[in-house]
């Protein structure tokens, strides 16, 4: 699997900007549209009971103040990536994502 850099320059391709963050700070201010992941999981896969390969998790959150932004329909269209959920919060449209990467 790519490393973490590897997905956040794609992601940055994707979004057509450098608004990405991984893991930003609380109190961080964001650029909007934006992205905004962090590892969540690493999944392991056994062979009589031993670890032999592990494929880190990231959750992704795609804010956007347009309710009809493209930039969700995109990010589904990634191997390996399903939607969880949507929400809106403080008059922004979060849209979030898991990939295994």
């Amino acid at each position: 699997m790519g490393q973490r850099l590897d997905l956040h320059n794609l992601l940055i391709t994707l979004l057509g900007s450098g608004n990405v963050y991984f893991q930003p700070p609380s109190g961080h201010v964001m650029q909007y549209p934006c992205i905004k992941y962090e590892r969540t999981n690493i999944r392991a896969k056994f062979g009589d009971n031993v670890p032999y390969m592990h494929v880190k998790e990231y959750t992704m959150i795609v804010i956007d103040t347009n309710p009809d932004s493209l930039i969700p329909d995109a990010v589904s269209k990634l191997p390996r990536c399903l939607y969880d959920r949507g929400y809106k919060a403080d008059g922004l449209n979060h849209d979030v994502f898991n990939i295994l990467y």
